[in-house]
């Protein structure tokens, strides 16, 4: 029988009001080498999917966004240009360092006008009811303790017609491809995270959460269930990653 007061952080299992804390940890400890480390451990292909999640979004001028787990501001950064002086965005984080690692990164690129910082959690978000016109979360949902939670949170602060993006690690499609992925995600991640965060458990677990997460076909009920009507998803890199999209009627 589950016990709903634990629940998994990577493979091992913790109390559910432990695991904030202890993924708070592992952002503080990656935050200032995150951006390289992505660009390392994907090849630079994280920026093909960010891409393709921004024009799923159909994101236009005036418009207001939310980017939960914005992180380092990759897709606050876009949105801020598509909006333009009449929108607004809001990059929220949970991790305060991620959070300001993002001020930092888009301040320094002059983007400052139309963009706020608030420091959020996914699961109880401080936004009012019907608010944003589209809303993203890329490579977050699956460090949050309680995801259903969330996704209710999210279609809570979505307008009438509103738009939610998840962008998430997935579902290889073929087993050759989830073999090669398991090698190279439990044998040359964690080394590749020592060598250039000095940081290898924070990378071993990351690759771990992957695992632990929905998988597509799981996280579009998920979805459904939350209140998201017309969800589909799309499989990038082999199901590697996969961008689910829903509309709040």
């Amino acid at each position: 029988m589950a016990d709903d007061n634990k629940t998994h952080f990577g493979f091992n299992t913790v109390d559910r009001n432990e695991k904030a804390g202890m993924v708070a940890g592992v952002f503080h400890s990656v935050a200032s080498r995150y951006d390289l480390m992505n660009d390392l451990m994907s090849g630079g292909i994280h920026r093909m999917w960010k891409r393709f999640t921004i024009e799923l979004s159909g994101v236009r001028r005036g418009q207001r966004v939310l980017d939960i787990a914005g992180g380092t501001g990759d897709l606050a950064a876009k949105f801020s240009k598509l909006v333009g002086p009449t929108g607004q965005v809001v990059l929220a984080d949970i991790n305060s360092s991620m959070l300001e690692v993002g001020r930092e990164k888009l301040t320094d690129k002059g983007i400052v006008a139309n963009i706020d910082y608030v420091q959020a959690n996914a699961e109880c978000l401080p936004f009012p009811d019907d608010y944003f016109d589209c809303l993203t979360i890329a490579f977050g949902l699956r460090n949050v303790t309680d995801k259903d939670a969330a996704l209710r949170s999210m279609h809570r602060v979505l307008k009438p017609g509103g738009r939610c993006l998840v962008l998430e690690f997935s579902k290889p499609q073929s087993d050759l491809l989830s073999k090669v992925y398991d090698q190279y995600s439990f044998n040359i991640l964690p080394r590749m995270g020592q060598l250039v965060a000095g940081d290898s458990e924070s990378y071993r677990y990351l690759a771990e959460s992957i695992r632990m997460h929905p998988d597509q076909e799981t996280l579009k009920d998920m979805m459904e269930d939350a209140g998201f009507a017309n969800t589909s998803y799309y499989n990038m890199t082999g199901g590697i990653v996969a961008v689910h999209r829903g509309i709040k009627a």
